[in-house]
């Protein structure tokens, strides 16, 4: 097998990004369309998908904002659908945190769950690496998602209520999560963070502002961390 270079492992990283616009593309194009009903223009649209690109984040927002729910609520809900993104950070740190910091900086604006879950994978596959090719694949993998979603969200604003309801574009959220998450259920911990994160949100869902979202997250992410401390000691042979 031939040595991985940085441009081979760029394009590497694109082909691995690249599926996930079959879905990136309803996804943002339905934020367009909802982003547009709430009132926000084309240029508003473009700068929220831009300066963001956190689908769920986004939606979030947006749903709060139509509710008219407290700017804290908005920002406190937003940030807690985007606690994932301090947890994908940490992943990445010992593959891509020797990079110079304006890469780093770059790689915490593109850290998205494709880009993440790309990424991860190729460097337990290929733990030999080096920085630069690690640094290369990782902006492979955004190189086709983010202009995709940046234009399909674009497009959703300016086509606006224009779209048919029967498109049912609202199926992309879901799909575009579980294509996600399901491969990276791999441990006790993060199959016990899942369920009670899910069954939590659902249980919670009666409270206002969505903060069920907010209840289901925390208990997840406590959840895991108990499971994940237990097996540890089992591990290591101490007692619970």
């Amino acid at each position: 097998m031939l040595p991985v270079t940085p441009k081979t492992a760029f394009w590497m990283g694109a082909r691995c990004g690249a599926p996930f616009i079959l879905v990136i593309v309803p996804f943002a194009l339905l934020f367009g369309v909802v982003a547009s009903e709430a009132g926000f223009s084309v240029l508003e649209t473009f700068v929220f998908s831009t300066a963001v690109i956190a689908g769920a984040a986004q939606f979030t927002a947006l749903q709060l904002m139509q509710e008219q729910a407290p700017t804290i609520i908005v920002l406190v809900s937003a940030l807690a659908v985007n606690l994932r993104l301090a947890m994908y950070s940490a992943s990445l740190t010992p593959h891509l945190g020797a990079a110079p910091l304006w890469t780093r900086a770059f790689i915490a604006y593109l850290t998205v769950d494709q880009s993440y879950t790309c990424s991860v994978g190729a460097y337990e596959r290929y733990p030999d690496w080096d920085l630069a090719t690690r640094v290369s694949y990782f902006f492979g993998t955004c190189v086709l998602v983010l202009p995709f979603w940046v234009l399909a969200s674009v497009s959703g604003a300016l086509i606006g209520q224009a779209i048919p309801p029967e498109f049912a574009l609202d199926f992309a959220v879901p799909i575009t999560f579980l294509a996600i998450i399901a491969p990276m259920l791999r441990t006790l911990a993060h199959v016990a963070a899942a369920l009670v994160a899910v069954v939590l949100a659902l249980g919670f869902a009666w409270l206002p502002y969505n903060l069920g979202l907010l209840v289901g997250g925390l208990g997840g992410m406590m959840a895991g961390a108990r499971v994940e401390q237990l097996l540890e000691r089992r591990t290591s042979g101490d007692a619970p």
